[in-house]
């Protein structure tokens, strides 16, 4: 074994130097966990005295030229990572001992030898990231005019163009002066794949060093002065090798140009686009994977759309035609290629959309008009993206966009419901809900929200399936999102929700909706907003004080039916009474936090929850309402709001029986004969006389008596 004190390593004169050596010699144990162990032990070593490891791995190597090719590569891939966590440590005599030993390691082989070769051109990759102008000159001596370099010296500097843009950069017009000549030398489908992909690595490393120019260390450099090898380099790629069978190759071509043409000059891409587009496109049908496809025409778009250019317009048709019906596929959520496939189709219609907003948005919104689920999924998640993405783009573009989405409101697709419902949420966000037709997209939620449960637990074998219940909860979530997250949005559903609180469609939204609504009249209150006092006679849309008094009571009668019905409306109660009626406030705001007690502390558990002392607390509250208000021309406005909705409870025998019981709170209170004589006739009227007669006629016994608890919050 090779002891500390020989040449060239960089001892501490410690133990440590006999360790790290013993570890060095270790590195390659036939027991898999113990290599692992070895060389994460090298490097925590080498992260402390990475001069000493570093060395002592170089002398290691270079005396041991036999060196199992597996001990090599673990020897190589550790000082890999010493190297990149310890750079700035690294002196440049070091450096460079270095480079010449990873070198002579990766062409040691005139054949690819992945694994070796891989560690070596990394080594030399992360020495460049500091020593950049060191591994070029060695690379320089294997990469000469008129011979093939070997494939991992291509690789290498592709991968530094990458690692190292600034560094790199400089010498790119004389790598491509050398370069050219070779690619029709290239035979061989390995030669021509690192070929072209080292070609889109240094047509990238311009474009980042450009976009970064005022920090370059060469503020002259222009995409212009690289346009004709990187033209002459196209030519080669896309008219020739591309014609080839093997799918990595093609791949690895429509790649590179993606990135080459934004080096091109204008007038040369508009010249090649006529081959480029359809070029292109047909590799869809080539390929199952297509992800590398499409973010290749989505550069050759981005270079198209530069400075809002129009040189895509003759193409324009042929590339939405081609390209939408590949978003109405459903990615596979288990692939991530197909996501990210999916995701960069998206793309190609944001850039598409910079220079051609109108005719991308017309194109869509006439798709939308196609009675297809998946066409409208695909088309809405395009709009989604842009309505996103393009904010400042799509400014002029509101309203069309407001008025094209009335066509989904009448869906009955739950599939096509649940993106329409993201593309609301996304339209709430940049302000589209201000406009004209706003309050429609706001009422679909609701109806969402109001969705009934099915009562079957049978599950779909469609794997894109959405069941009432999911799409409610989805809605339920959005309409709380918008409502406590996006702030424009307060206005657009201030007091519009209101209007939502009477229709019977809406009872199974009662909840969700009470929420949104206490929020926003707290929130207002609070901030002492002129927009919480209501005119509810200028604002002719909204149900009267009374009329909403008569639902809410009703509602929280059965707190159970619905996702915290109760708790919602109570809350809603009591952040409105300031606009039913001043003198509610002061026992609303007494009675009914103590009811939202009553709730917590009863509510969840069966066998303490006693309906009936429910019932008899809320009756007992309608009967001091009606005190405090001491009125009879009010309380009589309550009882006909009471009967009026009696209609909203034909299907909801619990919630109509407690409304029963209310009428006859206010008939009790009223002194008006022809009121109770009213109320009496709509109550005996509107009875079943069914199954249900005799449980009926008992709670109309109930009329007028005085309610009983054990518990009250009156005192």
């Amino acid at each position: 074994m090779i002891m500390p004190g020989d040449d060239n390593i960089i001892s501490t004169g410690g133990q440590i130097d006999a360790m790290c050596m013993a570890l060095i010699d270790a590195a390659y144990d036939k027991n898999g966990q113990v290599r692992y162990i070895v060389s994460n032990s090298l490097f925590e070593v080498g992260k402390k005295q990475p001069k000493m490891v570093l060395s002592s791995a170089q002398y290691y190597l270079n005396k041991h030229s036999k060196l199992q090719q597996g001990h090599r590569v673990v020897i190589l891939n550790t000082m890999e990572r010493i190297v990149r966590e310890s750079i700035a440590q690294i002196k440049a005599p070091l450096a460079v001992d270095l480079i010449k030993l990873a070198s002579e390691e990766m062409t040691n082989s005139k054949e690819v030898v992945p694994e070796w070769q891989t560690a070596a051109s990394n080594l030399l990759v992360a020495l460049g990231c500091n020593y950049c102008n060191e591994v070029m000159a060695e690379m320089d001596k294997k990469f000469q005019p008129g011979t093939l370099p070997h494939f991992f010296v291509v690789q290498t500097m592709a991968n530094l163009a990458s690692a190292n843009v600034f560094g790199m950069v400089p010498f790119l017009k004389a790598i491509l002066g050398t370069m050219l000549p070779m690619l029709g030398m290239a035979k061989h489908d390995n030669m021509r794949w690192v070929l072209s992909t080292a070609l889109g690595r240094f047509s990238e490393a311009v474009l980042d060093y450009v976009a970064n120019i005022d920090k370059a260390p060469d503020p002259s450099v222009r995409k212009d002065s690289y346009s004709t090898e990187i033209f002459s380099a196209y030519d080669v790629l896309f008219n020739v090798w591309l014609r080839s069978s093997e799918p990595k190759l093609r791949l690895a071509i429509v790649d590179a140009v993606g990135q080459m043409t934004h080096l091109m000059t204008s007038e040369r891409l508009e010249e090649q686009l006529a081959k480029l587009v359809p070029g292109i496109l047909a590799l869809y049908r080539r390929h199952t994977v297509q992800f590398h496809i499409t973010e290749g025409l989505c550069n050759v778009l981005t270079a198209s759309v530069a400075g809002q250019s129009t040189i895509l317009e003759p193409h324009l048709e042929i590339l939405l035609n081609a390209l939408h019906p590949q978003v109405c596929i459903p990615p596979d959520y288990s692939n991530p290629m197909t996501v990210k496939n999916h995701n960069e189709l998206l793309r190609c219609f944001a850039v598409l959309s910079e220079s051609f907003c109108d005719k991308v948005i017309t194109y869509l919104l006439q798709k939308l008009e196609t009675a297809n689920d998946k066409v409208r999924i695909g088309t809405l998640s395009i709009l989604k993206h842009l309505i996103n993405s393009q904010d400042s783009l799509m400014e002029g573009k509101k309203e069309l966009i407001v008025t094209g989405m009335k066509i989904i409101l009448p869906e009955t697709s739950n599939k096509v419901k649940k993106m329409f419902s993201q593309v609301i949420i996304a339209m709430a966000n940049h302000s589209y809900l201000e406009l004209e037709g706003g309050e429609l997209m706001v009422e679909f939620i609701v109806r969402q929200c109001s969705l009934p449960v099915e009562s079957s637990t049978k599950r779909s074998n469609d794997p894109e399936f959405v069941s009432n219940e999911a799409l409610k909860t989805m809605c339920d979530n959005i309409l709380q999102l918008v409502t406590t997250t996006v702030e424009v949005m307060e206005n657009v559903l201030w007091p519009y929700l209101l209007e939502c609180l009477l229709p019977n469609q809406y009872t199974p939204a009662m909840s969700a909706l009470c929420h949104s609504i206490a929020y926003l009249a707290n929130k207002k209150h609070e901030a002492e907003d002129d927009s919480y006092q209501l005119d509810f006679e200028a604002m002719a849309n909204l149900p009267k004080p009374t009329a909403i008094i008569a639902r809410l009571m009703v509602m929280v009668g059965r707190p159970m039916n619905g996702k915290k019905r109760g708790m919602n409306v109570l809350k809603a109660m009591q952040a409105l009474s300031r606009n039913l009626h001043d003198n509610l406030v002061e026992l609303w705001d007494s009675v009914i936090p103590k009811l939202m007690t009553y709730l917590e502390e009863n509510l969840e558990e069966e066998e303490k929850w006693s309906q009936k002392s429910w019932e008899d607390l809320l009756l007992k509250l309608i009967s001091k309402t009606l005190d405090e208000v001491d009125d009879e021309d009010w309380i009589g406005e309550l009882g006909e709001a009471l009967a009026d909705q009696i209609s909203l409870y034909a299907t909801h025998p619990d919630e109509k029986n407690f409304l029963y019981k209310s009428m006859g709170v206010v008939m009790r209170k009223s002194s008006k004969k022809d009121l109770v004589k009213k109320m009496l006739n709509v109550l005996f009227s509107t009875v079943k006389h069914s199954s249900q007669f005799e449980r009926e006629r008992s709670e109309e016994r109930r009329v007028g008596k005085e309610c009983r608890s054990r518990w009250s919050p009156y005192h």
